[in-house]
């Protein structure tokens, strides 16, 4: 089931194949997923990005945060800084669809980069809107305490890899934080290695691999299969890997 939008800030990308020209063999063009993608649909208020390591995950992420006038680092589209320029040039070659709405709200949050985040956020004077600084909280505090403060709602929200620094019962308290949201407006699209935050009742999963991208259903997901197959055989599968 795909949830129904109340928010649909974000309809669709294109990718502009015919501009790519030569660079078509150079990194992220080389990467499977875009040798057969040229127009993506966000049709559900929470869409969570899947696949392996490297399959282009948090590059398509960064694109679309980019052309929609994030920080390639992170935050909102007020954060103007640049720690290390290494964001991609994926988002000069693709078209957003928007809808007819504009979020009130919005915010790119990068797992990797967002300790410059803080920084930045304690630099312009805005941490009080965070919770107070976010460098005096645990990585995974700073993390939870952005989801529930400087989340409004009537947002568009973009999250890369959320559960990095967050136990298993904090990621289900962001279950409920998105839910609260997405009931207010709210859009999501997540990239994500956790089975607890693509379990979203209705999310539209989508999974990057060298097939291109597909939809997938949530227990067809090599994260649901492979978590569930240790948890219920983890003496034996310890043993093998120990082998």
């Amino acid at each position: 089931m795909v949830l129904p939008m109340t928010g649909q800030y974000l309809r669709a990308i294109k990718l502009l194949r015919n501009e790519i020209g030569e660079n078509s063999r150079s990194y992220p063009f080389s990467l499977p997923i875009f040798s057969k993608f040229d127009e993506l649909e966000f049709d559900s208020c929470v869409t969570i990005i899947v696949g392996e390591n490297g399959a282009g995950k948090s590059t398509l992420l960064e694109a679309i945060a980019v052309a929609w006038g994030f920080n390639p680092e992170g935050g909102t589209r007020d954060m103007k800084f640049t720690t290390q320029d290494t964001h991609s040039n994926l988002y000069e070659y693709i078209r957003l669809i928007k809808g007819v709405k504009k979020p009130n709200d919005g915010y790119f949050l990068r797992a990797e980069s967002f300790y410059n985040v803080a920084t930045q956020a304690d630099n312009y004077g805005v941490s009080d809107y965070y919770g107070g600084s976010l460098h005096l909280k645990s990585h995974g505090e700073a993390f939870f305490a952005t989801l529930m403060n400087k989340f409004r709602g009537k947002g568009f929200y973009l999250l890369d890899e959320p559960e990095a620094a967050l136990s298993p019962m904090r990621q289900m308290a962001i279950l409920s934080r998105i839910h609260e949201l997405v009931e207010n407006e709210s859009q999501f699209i997540i990239a994500t290695h956790s089975p607890i935050i693509m379990a979203y009742p209705g999310a539209k999963i989508l999974q990057l691999s060298d097939n291109g991208i597909e939809a997938i259903e949530y227990e067809d997901t090599e994260h649901y299969r492979i978590t569930k197959q240790f948890i219920n055989n983890r003496e034996s599968i310890l043993k093998v890997l120990m082998e």
